[in-house]
């Protein structure tokens, strides 16, 4: 019988109970957001929460400082938005791939497998119970995504096949990207059936793990191409030249906290934008003059364009006052550190601010630095 902690992840609907108040979490497939949801979630966080908008790690969007009774107005706002399309799949959306997929580069565009499978994932009651924390990811190609540790990870590695990694591990399965939502889709119904209370793949005893490829009909390849995620993905921060000649915008936001009215401007641009999973925004879609108007506005209200500034690299758990397990306020504590120039990191390393042992919310390979009761940070 399985050990693990029930699983508690907030959601859309089921508001975490934190120090500052109630915290939904919207899910995004992809990081995809349209410039009308993104005013929606602005009125949600002016209206009824803190006004910051939070960025995860999982190109997620979290509202903050929620009343109890005002759950029912939110899901309708979501609903409305159609940033709710199933109550009961809400916590299992977790789907993230290449932040300029389709736009920029890479062998394939995971934008079409995005929507597939989060369509699918809804059409299927039972892919509901879902732990929270369960993640696909869609690479195409370039290594980014798939080094972030997903439960199941496509990664494409040409024009026509990819591979299958399973907990960041490379499985030796290759397929066709047409084949790929299958194979998402029975390796998942295969992690259910071995779950036993597991929130994740690499929470699976051995055994159930080495099982999970037969169980959904996949075979590893005996002399595989070896494929290569990328050891430190940069996030998309500056000016990007897209295929089709019009412009993304990638923007560092940092401690990924997006205030309302900031997200209101967003709005105003009325372009597609995505969420990263390094907690950043990337407005796609522009032309030169356009993308040179907002970087001239946007880059006074708080937006980093600059991706040689110290707030590419650094990331930090909530702190206080919105978590009650943190020793120090810490995105003061990086504030100050970064106004003062006494970050003790090395360049382009990423580095993680956490105001407890738990480290919620450290990127993969950063280094982590603790906060002590002495008011000093020490790296993990």
């Amino acid at each position: 019988m399985s050990t693990t902690p029930p699983d508690r992840c907030p959601g859309a609907l089921r508001l975490h109970p934190a120090a500052d108040g109630g915290l939904a979490r919207i899910r995004l497939p992809g990081g995809a957001i349209t410039a009308e949801q993104m005013g929606t979630l602005a009125t949600i966080s002016g209206r009824l929460g803190n006004g910051i908008l939070e960025l995860t790690a999982r190109g997620n969007i979290q509202v903050r400082g929620l009343a109890d009774e005002s759950a029912g107005a939110v899901a309708m706002l979501l609903r409305d938005a159609g940033l709710l399309p199933s109550d009961e799949h809400d916590r299992a959306r977790n789907i993230i791939a290449s932040p300029l997929s389709g736009l920029v580069g890479g062998f394939t565009d995971s934008r079409p497998l995005v929507a597939a499978w989060d369509e699918l994932l809804r059409s299927d009651a039972g892919l509901a119970q879902l732990p929270g924390r369960f993640l696909v990811a869609f690479d195409d190609g370039r290594g980014d995504v798939a080094a972030l540790d997903a439960d199941i990870t496509v990664m494409a590695y040409d024009e026509t096949t990819a591979a299958l990694l399973l907990h960041g591990e490379d499985t030796r399965v290759r397929l066709d990207h047409a084949d790929a939502i299958a194979a998402v889709h029975a390796l998942s119904r295969a992690f259910l059936h071995h779950a036993d209370g597991a929130w994740r793949i690499r929470d699976l005893p051995a055994a159930a793990r080495e099982q999970l490829l037969g169980d959904a009909g996949l075979r590893p390849d005996p002399c595989p191409q070896p494929v290569h995620p990328s050891e430190r993905p940069q996030p998309p921060i500056g000016w990007f030249a897209q295929d089709d000649g019009d412009v993304a915008l990638g923007a560092a936001v940092p401690l990924g906290r997006l205030s309302a009215r900031l997200a209101e401007f967003l709005e105003a641009i009325e372009r597609p934008l995505l969420v990263t999973p390094w907690r950043g925004i990337v407005i796609t879609g522009l032309d030169d003059w356009r993308a040179e108007q907002v970087v001239r506005v946007l880059a006074p209200l708080g937006l980093v364009f600059d991706a040689e500034s110290p707030w590419a690299r650094l990331s930090a758990c909530t702190g206080q006052p919105g978590c009650a397990s943190s020793r120090t306020d810490v995105h003061a504590d990086v504030q100050r550190a970064v106004a003062e120039g006494s970050l003790a990191g090395e360049p382009g390393v990423p580095e993680h601010w956490a105001g407890c042992d738990r480290a919620c919310g450290a990127p993969r390979g950063a280094t982590v630095r603790i906060a002590q009761e002495d008011g000093s940070y020490q790296p993990r």
